[in-house]
């Protein structure tokens, strides 16, 4: 596989946390990568409380949980070393945690098996970034957080386009995306330099491991609803965006929500797969 700039800061993070011996260090010398917090005193128990704190707020949100989740599958599109997959395992009766590093999943499994529930846990690397090596309509629920937004845009439409192919007919999907802001006008041109700069031999790996260096590398599109729409949106029903209040994104056809418990600059499409779908 060719080089892909925008994979390489999520790699050069998945080597790092191979390099520690305990999940109580990788949160405390990488836990930016996966929820901007840093600090000696970070333990792998408060990095998990955060997705525990926010995972059933979107499941009642979304409506996601269906009347007994216990015999349903969640596909988790970006689980990272597992802040969320815990809550999912405890919820779920299968969850499949998707990320396209091996070195993340391995910690996640770790992490799950300390905090969650590991006999529902299955793992899955996605290396090519854009393609999820699951059957047709084997999961109930494709969620995705703070991962797509990460993406170049061909990868996100992908993506999405591979939660509706592995989510069932009458089954839900919740992605979250991010919208335009006035930062873009430096952030986006400063992460595609940065991009470019990842691809020399030394320097790139030496510039994905810093903070600051990586997080303008990950600010790789700013996707609209109707894009994602003109992808996905035949294979849908009971389409919603979700935004913040102060948000202004929206989409023809689909309900428009807000919850103020939503990034002002992210927005969420959630919907059920079209039954009829062929």
């Amino acid at each position: 596989m060719a080089r892909r700039s925008q994979l390489i800061p999520w790699k050069t993070a998945g080597r790092a946390t191979d390099q520690f011996a305990s999940g109580d260090e990788v949160v405390r010398e990488t836990g930016w990568v996966f929820n901007n917090a840093v600090g000696d005193g970070l333990t792998m128990a408060e990095f998990v409380a955060t997705g525990d704190d926010e995972v059933p707020t979107y499941l009642n949100l979304f409506q996601l949980r269906g009347a007994d989740p216990s015999q349903l599958t969640l596909v988790e599109i970006g689980s990272g070393i597992g802040r969320m997959t815990c809550a999912f395992t405890r919820e779920f009766g299968s969850v499949v945690a998707c990320d396209l590093d091996a070195g993340f999943l391995e910690r996640c499994r770790e992490v799950v098996a300390r905090f969650g529930r590991p006999d529902r846990l299955r793992t899955l690397e996605v290396p090519d970034g854009d393609s999820i090596a699951l059957e047709d309509d084997s999961a109930d629920v494709a969620f995705s957080y703070i991962t797509l937004q990460h993406c170049d845009e061909h990868d996100v439409l992908a993506l999405a386009a591979e939660a509706v192919r592995v989510t069932r007919p009458g089954g839900r999907i919740a992605l979250n995306l991010r919208s335009r802001s006035r930062l873009d006008l430096l952030t986006l041109p400063a992460g595609a330099v940065v991009r470019r700069m990842l691809q020399l031999p030394r320097a790139g790996t030496w510039m994905a491991s810093q903070r600051v260096l990586a997080r303008l590398a990950w600010q790789a599109n700013r996707v609209t609803p109707t894009a994602v729409m003109e992808r996905i949106g035949a294979d849908l029903t009971e389409v919603q965006i979700w935004r913040h209040p102060s948000g202004t994104v929206g989409v023809v056809g689909a309900e428009t929500h807000t919850f103020e418990g939503i990034n002002p600059h992210h927005w969420w499409l959630v919907a059920t797969v079209n039954k009829s779908r062929g």
